[in-house]
């Protein structure tokens, strides 16, 4: 069956309450954000052009198989995928893959809106294992780490990473990032991070910017938020 894709918009809210029972199912609370915190990001992307926020759904007939979530951020002509995940009732092989695929068409048609040949880098956040406990979750961590690299997604070794706390009582969580590199150029990361962390964290989440800022002295990058 062929898949059928959607966006969620600020002006089609149709399945998104669809979507946000799959998201509480597939994603542990240590890593999920609170459901507003989308529709945030829905209003970021009206106002915030060139940068955007894409909610992308996929159906097969009248059943929804997967969904993602990303941030393309103008100021390192970079893709920032923030969660993706298929239906696992039932699960077929090469959802995610065609997911995946479907997030870099739509970032590529983002950076070309904002005057760019094409996109340099995808990049995404993803857990460790050691922040995982039962053996069935390190074992879906390793997959999903396996998917990743199967999709042309490299692990970046040169930096700690940090996700700011999504909730005020919480610490940072250390995280794995992945990057695609489109272009075969050299991506600064710093930069990449900093991008992140100043149009996802602190214009969408509205984590405060002295949290943010001391998330970024923790990983050593140099100087703070603006």
């Amino acid at each position: 069956m062929n898949f059928l894709w959607d966006e969620i918009t600020e002006d089609n809210l149709n399945h998104i309450e669809m979507v946000f029972k799959l998201y509480d199912l597939v994603f542990p609370i240590v890593v999920r954000e609170p459901h507003t915190i989308f529709l945030n990001g829905l209003h970021y992307a009206r106002h915030r052009k060139p940068n955007n926020f894409r909610f992308l759904i996929g159906f097969e007939g009248e059943q929804l198989i997967s969904f993602a979530t990303g941030h393309y951020l103008e100021e390192v002509n970079a893709g920032f995928i923030v969660y993706i995940a298929t239906n696992p009732h039932p699960r077929s092989k090469g959802r995610g893959t065609k997911t995946l695929a479907k997030m870099e068409e739509l970032f590529i048609e983002d950076a070309i809106a904002a005057g760019n040949s094409s996109l340099n880098t995808i990049i995404l956040e993803t857990e460790t294992e050691d922040l995982v406990n039962t053996k069935e979750e390190k074992d879906n961590c390793k997959k999903r780490n396996e998917f990743f690299k199967r999709n042309g997604f490299k692990r970046s070794e040169g930096i700690g990473y940090l996700q700011p706390p999504l909730h005020n009582e919480d610490e940072e969580v250390p995280l794995n990032i992945f990057i695609k590199n489109l272009q075969k150029n050299e991506q600064d990361i710093k930069k990449i991070i900093y991008a992140i962390y100043k149009e996802k964290y602190y214009l969408v989440n509205g984590i405060d910017k002295e949290v943010l800022n001391n998330s970024l002295i923790k990983m050593e990058l140099g100087h703070k938020l603006i």
